[in-house]
């Protein structure tokens, strides 16, 4: 089969896919608002103001499906637009919440939504914006949206790279047609070396592979927003105590984790438990949940300095997780419980909290590893959660020793933005571009 056969059968298939499961984003859309936002975008018509970059810039275009990756490569755009003024530096997301803190981070004028792997949502694109160097978070491999973008000329990186368990099977089913398909990357900067034995067991060829670190150990702290502040003058007040903060909670979780609660407030009455439900279309379920509960709560986006000691204060808002860890005694990451992979554990621990999770952390194996084999983190199945939140509430000497290790586990682990720029200079210089000059260190931005 040639490979052109092969990238119109995708296509096809491709095609095929989105219109039978037409319904499912139609009910998505108007159930929940998604995907509305930025369709004429995904489909190949260009922003306004991305037009009017025709010509007048060298492009560097970077993308970060969600919110994870535009965090992780916060600093890595930053240090491109710092030492390469000259150089524009465009982000792509795929969801709405990364688009929406990408423009936070990076200004509107710069952020647009990817374009559907179609031919023909994928030229204006590249005709217009011309980029010199394409670099994707982590393993976004669009066959169609590679093989354009190398026939373009423009030099194409992966970075932060990880092969997932759950697809590196499906992965390695391929790879007959992913060898092809990698052979356009120019380089693959991965976060581990068990990463790199996976790309090359996909086809990646083995003098294009580098291990650089984990770019979510060097994301640098937003500043803290104005709740934030409030909220411990808030607890202060009421002697509020313990906090239990349990963030990126997902489907089913939060039952589970409001039993537990319940079970916490019989020896602490003043404690309080501030819950972050991970998808904001789900912001009124669980609302609604916490209600038939009988369980008193408040909506952060409706809070007003009510008392809160006691009852659950309900985070309906994006973007201020990060900063509400630090308010922690102790902190749950969601998505762990069932299997769903799990959510990153890096946000807590800089801030030196002690961190309980599921067993499910399929997604993030290599960070919870790393914290296990440091004595950083504690997994608590569904049975054992509710004992292991009363113990470490109990034993404060013990909580307090976990929670310094996580945060010397993300210290130890940082430079991974240095190495990636590193790594990066290469390319930028084959196509002409001035060296980024290496950072001296991500954190001390």
């Amino acid at each position: 089969m040639t490979l052109s056969l092969i990238y119109f059968l995708y296509s096809v298939l491709l095609g095929a896919a989105l219109a039978l499961s037409s319904p499912f984003w139609l009910y998505q859309a108007l159930r929940h608002g998604k995907y509305r936002t930025g369709l004429a975008a995904r489909m190949g018509q260009v922003p306004a103001h991305l037009s009017s970059l025709a010509g007048s810039a060298r492009v560097i275009w970077v993308h970060a499906v969600s919110v994870g990756e535009v965090l992780a490569v916060s600093g890595l755009v930053e240090h491109i637009r710092r030492n390469l003024p000259e150089c524009r530096v465009l982000v792509s997301t795929t969801t709405d919440t990364g688009q929406e803190l990408a423009r936070k981070r990076f200004g509107e004028e710069n952020v647009f939504y990817f374009p559907l792997d179609f031919a023909s949502a994928i030229r204006p694109y590249l005709q217009l914006l011309k980029p010199e160097l394409i670099i994707l978070a982590e393993t976004e491999f669009w066959p169609n949206f590679l093989r354009l973008a190398h026939a373009s000329g423009a030099r194409i990186a992966v970075v932060n790279g990880r092969i997932s368990d759950r697809s590196w099977p499906r992965y390695r089913r391929f790879r007959w047609a992913l060898r092809k398909m990698l052979a356009q990357v120019d380089l693959f900067l991965a976060q581990t070396e068990e990463d790199r034995a996976r790309l090359l067991s996909i086809g990646a060829d083995a003098a294009r592979v580098e291990v650089t670190g984990n770019l979510k150990f060097d994301i640098s702290s937003p500043a803290p927003p104005p709740v934030l502040e409030s909220l411990r003058r808030a607890f202060a007040v009421e002697k509020a105590h313990p906090v239990l903060v349990c963030g990126s909670t997902v489907d089913d979780e939060e039952p589970v984790l409001l039993k537990a609660f319940e079970n916490v407030r019989v020896e602490h009455p003043r404690a309080v438990m501030i819950l972050a439900p991970r998808h904001p279309e789900r912001f009124n379920a669980v609302a609604n949940l916490l209600q038939q509960l009988g369980m008193p709560f408040t909506r952060r986006s409706l809070w007003a300095g009510e008392p809160l000691a006691g009852g659950v204060f309900l985070v309906d808002t994006i973007g201020e997780l990060a900063a509400l860890y630090g308010l922690a005694d102790l902190a749950f990451v969601g998505g762990s419980l069932f299997p769903r992979g799990g959510h990153n554990i890096i946000e807590p621990a800089r801030h030196g909290v002690a961190i309980v999770v599921g067993p499910h952390t399929e997604n993030f194996r290599d960070i919870v590893t790393l914290f296990q084999r440091r004595d950083a983190v504690r997994v608590a199945g569904l049975s054992d959660l509710p004992l292991t939140f009363m113990h470490l509430l109990a034993h404060d000497a013990e909580r307090r020793a976990l929670g310094q290790r996580a945060a010397d586990t993300v210290h130890s682990q940082m430079g991974a933005t240095d190495r990636t720029i590193a790594a990066l200079q290469t390319l930028l210089a084959e196509n002409g571009v001035g060296p980024v000059a290496t950072a001296q260190a991500a954190h001390t931005d």
